[in-house]
């Protein structure tokens, strides 16, 4: 059971940083958390672009994290590495991809960790370990350095235990990122009808009160539609991307990701062609959302995390991968229940949004803080 890959030791005041391990780092070598790429990695010959900011501000790099491997994955579990322990009960699974940035982040080991996000690869662990995740803009952070599960979807953000670490995080990723501190109390927020764990509609109805945002119920019949072509499109670019790691070592690929990569290289280009099309209505459909809310809510989860047995059960109950099928950006935020865990609330917004769902996110803090 292990948090992190690699561990340094670190001195100084810089902001302690986890690098999730798919993220090139001069002199090391790169796991993506898979026996068959550890086995023929070199150390990289540079950073990854992602880094440089971090870099430039002085940050402690305190460890390269654990992850579903090859971030082909929503449960965090790993054969070769171990999995992270899920800091509100070791019963439960951390949660994937970016499995030990979550864990890093709310165990207080680092104060920012950086995860990569496919399919909800930050957003899921976040919602699994209490924690607070944001999924950036595609195309928004730089990803060259970075080993590539799908292209079309992949995206690096930050993770942290809380909004003010994210805006830290989006400092160190995108610097002269800010955040204004607009009054966002007439914020106008359409919640879209997705089917949840009783308590979890039950948090996100009194987060929303406390908000004293104006809620408007929204059906979006798409939604169903926007997760099946985005899984379909995800897994066929992992197979493009992993073929030949495929070809070469099939037994130093785990059995969960190697059965996942196989599904990815049986669509045809019909099939592949009609979810690009499926892509292209839904991002429609979400510009028209946008001129009538100025965020969009769901849970992050509709279920709680559930045992490392039944962890597959988040592959249903993630509310992740339509985000990234348009390329939006969205915020995970642990929001408290009546019962023993947080749930996690899931704010939308449209490209570029970071700044506004950050303040967001910290005036819902703020709003939730006496609940």
């Amino acid at each position: 059971m292990t948090t992190f890959i690699s561990r340094y030791t670190t001195s100084g005041s810089g902001v302690r940083l986890a690098v999730k391990d798919l993220i090139d780092m001069v002199g090391e070598p790169t796991t993506a958390g898979c026996r068959a790429v550890a086995e023929h990695a070199v150390p990289a010959a540079r950073d990854a672009a992602c880094l440089a900011g971090a870099r430039a501000a002085g940050a402690r790099i305190v460890g390269r994290t654990n992850l579903h491997e090859l971030a082909l994955g929503v449960t965090g579990i790993n054969p070769w590495y171990g999995t992270p322990v899920n800091p509100l009960d070791p019963a439960l699974v951390p949660g994937g991809s970016s499995s030990g940035s979550a864990v890093a982040v709310a165990t207080g080991e680092a104060d920012v960790a950086y995860g990569s996000d496919t399919g909800g690869s930050v957003r899921i662990p976040s919602a699994c370990c209490g924690t607070a995740g944001l999924k950036t803009t595609w195309g928004r952070i730089p990803l060259d350095g970075v080993w590539p599960l799908s292209p079309s979807f992949d995206t690096i953000g930050p993770m942290a235990r809380d909004v003010a670490g994210l805006v830290l995080g989006m400092e160190l990723l995108d610097p002269g990122f800010t955040v204004a501190g607009a009054d966002l109390g007439g914020l106008v927020v359409g919640r879209l009808s997705v089917e949840a764990d009783p308590l979890i509609d039950a948090a996100i109805e009194r987060a929303l009160l406390a908000s004293e945002w104006k809620s408007v119920d929204l059906q979006v019949p798409e939604w169903d539609r926007a997760t099946m072509d985005a899984g379909l499109l995800l897994v066929a670019e992992a197979w493009q991307s992993n073929k030949s790691l495929v070809a070469q070592d099939p037994q130093g690929i785990g059995t969960d990701v190697r059965e996942r990569l196989m599904i990815g290289s049986s669509f045809d280009d019909a099939s592949r062609d009609a979810a690009w099309n499926g892509q292209l209505a839904w991002k429609a459909t979400l510009a028209d959302l946008f001129t009538r809310v100025d965020v969009l809510v769901t849970p992050t989860l509709t279920i709680f995390p559930p045992g490392v047995e039944e962890g597959r059960e988040l592959l249903i109950g993630r509310c992740t991968i339509p985000v990234n099928l348009a390329g939006v950006p969205a915020l995970a935020l642990p929001i408290p229940t009546s019962g023993s865990l947080p749930a996690s609330i899931q704010l939308i917004g449209p490209p570029q949004g970071e700044e506004k769902l950050l303040a967001a996110g910290s005036w819902l803090e703020s709003a939730i803080a006496s609940l």
